[in-house]
């Protein structure tokens, strides 16, 4: 009845939307506000008319801190945590919205410039492959985003915006130096001319790393070009490459903490464990991304892009007993195209987007028994493929109370073949096909100036990973290939507030709950051989409240800061009112802006996580991981002489050099000590950069 209520109420929604309408002065029906947003809709949209909790991070917000990463930038805001296995960003994994428990893959969709960045098989996305000076901006849409963007979209979506050239040319390059060896040079120019756009940019990143053994290295660069043929046609390209190297120096037991907390894990025969002497691994990223739009008039718009991702991996982990060395070939080829239609309809404003998602990616894998690749021991050729397309329309019912409605279906296959030396009963040479579907209803209300009150239901699902469907990588399981594997699929509910009541004050708050079934967890069903397979088994929900709160008080100070409260608990089976482990149930966040004469900039921050179970305690009976209080300071100068800009960074991360974890593992139920992955003490960097 649900599904039935929501496709009658798009249909009418479309079917009533006139394409010959006459339109009506849009400053009769619109509120123009100068801040927007892409992902929120696969449009250009006021922040303020979109049913969801949005933050956008500016360039000038990325500079002002220091981030050296998209980590550090994201960080900082409501429901978002990371944690990381080698203390610094390239293979951080992402918590949204209460959904970083054992599985938190798959669970945000993370996209550059509208290209989806999350990998086929089980891993995080290596948030290296982004480097920070090309990044214009960083859009956050916290909550479900199936029906628009389909699989993976539902903790939320974000979506990096890289540079584009405008006005006359900007040359730019900066320089910052930290503790731990850290230093990262950028240099760019952006720029237009006549009916060009053009951006060049280029980074290096490198790192000691606050443990032994977890440097990273990484170069990357790109260009963005763009050509305004006519009032009827634009057109883009944006190709990036990075390359990046990493070392992963294991976890420590409390104990070997406390001898040093900077060593890498060491042997530890008694159980089993070998030295993490020479774990590394290194990454390289090719993005390509091809967009035309067509501008029809009155007639609305079409645009399409063409896109093409290509990931070469190599990992290298002699530390484990098997499938110690492999190589990774993963590419993407993307078709994108929408159709957008903007028409006055009884004098009420009304939008529709209808579009469509191609994703052909193949993945290769290939395992060797030695670092130098002499010697192959296994290799799996499989390859994912989706269709989907979606239908989504706004319609102001009143002047100030929009409806939107959006549905999608998709078509997802996975077929493949695994030829494995070692374990030859691992072999196969299947496919499986799955159906999604996905629906959304909300309501926004603009009240006042700038405030407005939102709610919004949506059906969320995501498909499994390569290697949750097919066993790969070297374990011996009894069905290598599994075509009973179902999608995972949700529901989810949200209300939420901005509310401005002074012109600089906005206090934000939004309130969600999101249930998820048939969830893919690992059921051992012969212990004594530890043989098991997934399967949907789970079930969990979660709920949670985020608050935010900003004031600008011009020429003098800016105070900001949000909180977040997560309960994310099994619903299902013998955890049935557990807490998911790595859920924090309280995070919170605020600083000071304080803008002094001479163009300086004092920005004190802190930032609480709270406790949390450790990564594989669904029963809840051991210790937890400690929650820690971080103190950061940032000053930053920034004169101008004639045509030049000059900024001087000065910042300290950590100041009293609190000792924690971001992750912990609890290894008591095996009998053995619980391991832990301990994060950097005080970091301090600064930093120079001209703009002219």
């Amino acid at each position: 009845m649900k599904k039935a209520f929501f496709l009658i109420l798009l249909f009418s929604l479309v079917v009533f939307s006139p394409v010959q309408a006459e339109e009506k002065n849009n400053s009769e029906v619109m509120v123009t506000m100068e801040e927007v947003v892409v992902t929120a809709t696969r449009d250009t949209q006021e922040i303020r008319k979109a049913p969801a909790n949005i933050t956008v991070i500016t360039e000038e917000e990325i500079n002002n801190t220091g981030a050296t990463t998209v980590v550090e930038a994201l960080d900082k805001i409501e429901s978002i945590q990371f944690r990381t296995y080698s203390g610094n960003a390239s293979q951080a994994i992402i918590d949204m919205r209460g959904f970083g428990g054992d599985n938190p893959f798959g669970k945000t969709l993370v996209m550059l410039d509208g290209r989806r960045l999350n990998r086929t098989d089980m891993s995080s996305v290596n948030w290296m492959q982004m480097p920070v000076h090309t990044i214009e901006k960083i859009e956050v849409v916290r909550g479900p985003g199936s029906v628009l963007y389909g699989d993976a979209a539902i903790g939320g979506v974000i979506n990096i915006i890289t540079k584009k050239g405008k006005g006359a040319p900007k040359f730019n390059a900066s320089i910052l130096v930290g503790s731990y060896g850290l230093h990262n040079e950028r240099v760019g120019v952006t720029g237009a001319t006549d009916k060009w756009t053009y951006a060049l940019t280029g980074e290096n990143n490198f790192s000691s790393g606050y443990r032994d053994r977890s440097k990273y290295s990484a170069q990357g660069g790109g260009l963005d070009v763009g050509y305004f043929a006519n009032d009827v046609l634009n057109l883009s390209l944006g190709i990036s490459f990075n390359r990046i190297d990493y070392q992963l120096p294991g976890a420590l037991t409390k104990e070997q903490m406390d001898q040093d907390r900077r060593q890498y894990q060491p042997a530890m025969p008694d159980y089993f464990m070998n030295a993490n002497d020479d774990n590394d691994g290194s990454d390289k990223y090719t993005n390509v991304n091809l967009g035309l739009k067509s501008f029809w008039g009155s007639f609305g718009q079409m645009e399409i892009n063409f896109m093409y991702g290509k990931k070469d991996l190599q990992s290298n982990m002699p530390s484990w007993y098997s499938f110690n060395y492999a190589d990774t070939d993963a590419d993407t080829y993307g078709i994108t195209p929408k159709y957008i239609l903007e028409k006055d309809m009884f004098g009420f404003h009304n939008k529709v987007i209808v579009g469509a998602d191609y994703y052909n990616e193949p993945y290769e894998k290939t395992f060797y028994g030695d670092r130098g690749r002499t010697i192959r021991s296994g290799k799996a050729d499989l390859k994912r493929e989706a269709l989907g397309g979606y239908i989504r329309n706004e319609f102001s019912i009143m002047k100030n109370l929009i409806l939107s409605a959006g549905y999608r279906f998709e078509r997802t296959s996975i077929e493949g073949t695994n030829n494995d030396l070692a374990t030859p009963s691992n072999n196969f040479d299947n496919e499986q096909k799955y159906r999604a579907e996905a629906y959304e209803g909300g309501l926004t209300w603009l009240w006042g100036k700038k405030s407005k009150v939102f709610a919004r239901y949506a059906t969320v699902y995501r498909i499994p990973f390569l290697d949750e469907v097919a066993s790969f990588n070297g374990y011996s399981v009894p069905t290598p290939f599994l075509q009973t594997l179902e999608k995972e699929k949700g529901k989810s509910a949200e209300l939420g507030t901005e509310y401005y009541p002074l012109e600089n004050l906005k206090l934000g708050v939004t309130l969600f709950r999101i249930d998820m079934e048939d969830e893919i967890e690992y059921v051992i069903y012969d212990p004594t051989m530890y043989l098991g397979e997934n399967r949907n088994v789970g079930k969990t929900r979660h709920d949670g409240a985020e608050i935010s709160l900003s004031y600008l008080w011009p020429k003098y100070a800016k105070v900001f800061g949000n909180y977040t409260y997560h309960k994310a608990t099994y619903e299902k089976g013998v955890y049935n009112k557990k807490d998911m482990p790595m859920v924090p149930q309280h995070m919170a966040h605020g600083g000071l802006e304080i803008y002094l004469p001479y163009n300086i900039t004092l920005r004190p921050e802190i930032k609480f996580v709270g406790k949390a179970f450790l990564s594989g305690d669904s029963d809840n009976n051991t210790e937890k991981l400690d929650d820690y209080t971080l103190l950061n300071f940032y000053v930053q100068y920034k004169p101008t002489f004639d045509k030049f800009t000059v900024a001087v960074f000065l910042g300290i991360d950590n100041i009293f050099n609190q000792k924690y974890s971001s992750f912990g593992l609890d290894y008591e139920q095996y009998g053995m000590p619980n391991f832990y992955y301990p994060m950097p003490g005080i970091t301090v960097k600064g930093g120079l950069s001209v703009e002219f």
